[in-house]
């Protein structure tokens, strides 16, 4: 930490909180934290560590807030979130060996078409509804599904796991919420054992951000089961179009240098 200034850290920190805070409602945390650490000047690799590393703070912080109030029976979720952990960790390092392209050109599309999902879609509340598939296939298929993609990519993570448990698991907003967070976690420490095996981990300036974004997922998580879905499916839909946004401004975005623009 001695190579970076003092007011670099602060800002980083400032940005981990709003990322916390946002992240613990409706997912997409990464949009804020991953570029203010390339702005920072570390590396891609590191980034996607060190973002492991202070991301794991926020969604403990919002996991335990959730399970606290009984949103979440830790017990009943902790085979999946183990099993999201691993598949997170394999992705990880499976990134190192592949390319991203085809996900990076889709991506912004699928979290366009989430968003109006959640736009337009009656009826999405706080209330249970019935399930589609059972809890055990849900969780032997969406667990390793999510981990992976946690892990190799990431963006998304978390809109995409709140949809499935609305869609599949019937769970009703607020509770899809909740159980994203605990295997969000489980997968941020997946990733995480993943990039520290490689080195590419900065600690002190994610333990700092972490310390945030702990702070900040506790008042978002807060501010979530007092509100309901009336803070969360606005304030997800504004996230999917902001990361969709900002992967098809980005200039090495595959779509764009395809398309010559």
């Amino acid at each position: 930490m001695s190579d970076i200034a003092t007011h670099v850290i602060l800002l980083l920190a400032l940005a981990a909180f709003v990322a916390g805070f946002v992240d613990s409602i409706a997912g997409g945390g990464g949009l804020i934290a991953v570029p203010a650490l390339l702005l920072a000047g570390f590396s891609p690799a590191e980034t996607l560590g060190t973002n492991k590393l202070q991301g794991m703070f926020g969604t403990g912080s919002a996991a335990l807030h959730y399970a606290s109030k009984g949103q979440v029976k830790v017990k009943k979720q902790l085979p999946w979130a183990v099993l999201a952990f691993f598949a997170c960790a394999a992705g990880a390092l499976i990134a190192t060996k592949i390319p991203g392209t085809a996900l990076r050109i889709a991506l912004p599309f699928v979290l366009i078409a989430i968003a109006l999902y959640f736009a337009f879609k009656p009826n999405l509340t706080d209330v249970d509804r019935a399930e589609r598939i059972s809890p055990k296939a849900f969780g032997l298929i969406v667990m390793p599904l999510i981990g992976l993609y946690d892990g190799i990519f990431g963006p998304g993570m978390g809109s995409f796991l709140m949809l499935a448990f609305i869609s599949l698991a019937g769970y009703g907003v607020l509770k899809a919420t909740a159980h994203t967070k605990f295997i969000n976690f489980a997968t941020n420490l997946g990733g995480l054992a993943a990039f520290a095996a490689v080195g590419m981990v900065s600690w002190k300036v994610g333990l700092v951000m972490g310390v945030a974004q702990f702070a900040g997922a506790r008042l978002g998580s807060g501010l979530a089961m007092k509100n309901g879905a009336r803070l969360i499916k606005p304030l997800l839909v504004v996230i999917c179009i902001a990361v969709a946004g900002r992967l098809l401004i980005d200039p090495a975005n595959p779509l764009r240098i395809m398309l010559g623009v």
